[in-house]
């Protein structure tokens, strides 16, 4: 007996896509030189087609580098006020009191984590201490 082989109309397009994907790769795998490019003045299209690619791969990562950087910078701007990396720096200043003793008092200067006094009073309650003048000579 003789055995049919039949072909279905959906088998018959992939079939015909998978050729055409294939015919088509293989025709343009000759235009992706980088170096030694063969082209010729009169014929310009590879030279023209690699720099409009260059040029959306630049866009295309530009856009996503952008995307990505707004994105740590937002993570890291909310996660700032929660930061623990800050310690009490004790300065002791001298004050005479009113009966004529005189007394070192000390102050507490919240400092960040590079030594900079923060803007707000110390949790002590104490009294802020007044900017360090410079001496100019």
């Amino acid at each position: 007996m003789e055995q049919k082989v039949f072909m279905d109309m959906k088998s018959y397009r992939l079939a015909l896509a998978e050729v055409a994907s294939l015919s088509a790769g293989l025709l343009l795998v000759g235009c992706a030189s980088t170096e030694n490019s063969h082209t010729s003045p009169y014929h310009p299209g590879p030279v023209v087609g690699q720099a409009v690619g260059t040029a959306a791969g630049v866009v295309a990562g530009n856009v996503a580098g952008a995307g990505v950087g707004v994105v740590e910078g937002a993570v890291k701007g909310a996660a700032a006020p929660f930061d623990p990396s800050y310690h009490m720096v004790r300065h002791w200043t001298t004050e005479t009191t009113s009966d004529g003793r005189v007394i070192q008092v000390p102050v507490d200067i919240l400092v960040d984590k590079y030594g900079r006094p923060v803007a707000m009073p110390a949790p002590t309650g104490n009294s802020p201490v007044s900017p360090a003048k410079s001496s100019s000579p």
